[in-house]
């Protein structure tokens, strides 16, 4: 309770600064639809301008800087408090009409838990988007709670696995046709230094073989459609469209010969018309396939690229051969120069039963959340989200940009 209070504290202060520069900013009574088309976007730099009475940062986009750095004080259910630093970059090979905005995010993390996270992502695109390159390269020290195996686990039965954590993805999209590519690269996932707590009972980890090390080492090959021009924050029309294919083999350093198939699928939609107000939907599903899939290999709540699956939910709750989500969500304006917005979103996610193999449980989410624009070039926001599934379930949930 005390968490929600301090955030409830930050909300209201950081409201009540953005939503007088706005004041300021607006003195006309132009209907609030004539006025999102003209008014000039507003960031958290330009607020600070107003405070200090100086300029800071650039204030025009042609001279403006491509980085958004977000000094980071979070907490999530994972992680309990959190400290570090996220940069974002944002920026065009070549002339923006023909080429999408590629983003580098940078993220040193510690944690109350003992957690050291170090990650660089990136996606970029080439002149004329003639290539697409996606990496997604991570360090953890990773101490963290696994519930079972299947979809019939209690939260109660939580048990403590302590590891580090080195993974390399990199693949490289090579355009067809108007926006669909075709892609290949190299996936490699080494967990090492693996140790558990102390379990009442025997555990589904020790059940399912439990080892000091576990290496995944595979080549992938991806199809992607994807007419997003800004993946910190995509515009209406927008649509992403990603089925990937991995094979793991021991002839290339992997423990054992195993696959996984990965499909998420995104569309957004402008709600109403004119509004900039955006419907967003989002489809990920994760499967495996052969018995060698390592534990922490398993498909499992909000370990995708960007940890966002599943608000509502700790990270690992559920984990199993096959995973299915489900979410949509609602971005909205609060302010007419767009400094200040919000969301409402609902979730549901299933996974299979451990032992018939079959979807029979469904486990939903829902939540609101708050944006404020960091970077009105590379319009970048700060996301603060509070969702709460069931069974006792909630959580705040941070992001430098959009969750999907």
């Amino acid at each position: 309770m005390g968490n929600i209070k301090k955030a409830a504290f930050l909300v209201l202060y950081f409201g009540r600064i953005l939503m007088g520069h706005c004041q300021q900013a607006d003195s006309t009574n132009t209907p609030v639809s004539d006025s999102i088309k003209t008014f000039p976007k507003v960031d958290v730099f330009d607020v600070a301008s107003d405070i200090v009475g100086r300029r800071i940062g650039n204030k025009d986009s042609a001279n403006s800087k491509p980085l958004s750095f977000l000094p980071s004080l979070n907490y999530a259910p994972h992680t309990s408090w959190a400290a570090g630093g996220i940069l974002n970059g944002a920026f065009n090979i070549g002339s923006s009409e023909s080429t999408n905005l590629s983003v580098v995010t940078l993220v040193g993390i510690v944690t109350l838990n003992k957690q050291i996270l170090l990650s660089l992502k990136s996606n970029i695109w080439s002149n004329k988007k003639l290539l697409n390159f996606v990496g997604d390269w991570r360090y953890l020290k990773y101490p963290s709670f696994t519930y079972g195996l299947g979809s019939n686990t209690e939260k109660e039965n939580k048990e403590l696995i302590e590891y580090s954590y080195l993974r390399f993805y990199q693949l490289v999209y090579r355009k067809l046709i108007g926006d669909y590519y075709l892609g290949g690269g190299y996936n490699v996932d080494y967990h090492y230094n693996i140790t558990e707590g102390p379990a009442p009972t025997l555990s589904d980890f020790d059940l399912y073989g439990p080892s000091k090390t576990s290496v995944s080492s595979g080549l992938v090959l991806s199809a992607l459609y994807d007419t997003r021009n800004n993946l910190n924050n995509p515009i209406a029309g927008s649509h992403y469209a990603n089925v990937s294919y991995r094979n793991n083999f021991k002839a290339i350093g992997s423990d054992n010969n195993w696959q996984q198939l990965l499909v998420d699928a995104r569309k957004y939609v402008e709600f109403p018309k004119n509004s900039h107000n955006i419907l967003a939907f989002w489809s990920y599903n994760w499967f495996t396939l052969g018995n060698n899939v390592p534990y922490l290999d398993l498909p499992s709540s909000a370990w995708d690229t960007y940890d966002n699956q599943g608000r509502g939910y700790i990270q690992g709750r559920f984990r199993s051969n096959d995973l299915m989500a489900f979410e949509t969500e609602y971005r909205f304006n609060v302010t007419k120069n767009r400094l200040l917005g919000g969301v409402v979103f609902s979730n549901v996610q299933t996974i299979n039963n451990w032992y018939t193999k079959k979807f029979d449980k469904l486990y939903p989410a829902a939540g609101v959340g708050v944006r404020i624009k960091v970077n009105k070039h590379t319009n970048t926001n700060i996301s603060i989200d509070y969702s709460v599934g069931i069974k006792g379930e909630s959580g705040f949930f941070f992001n430098l940009g959009e969750v999907f």
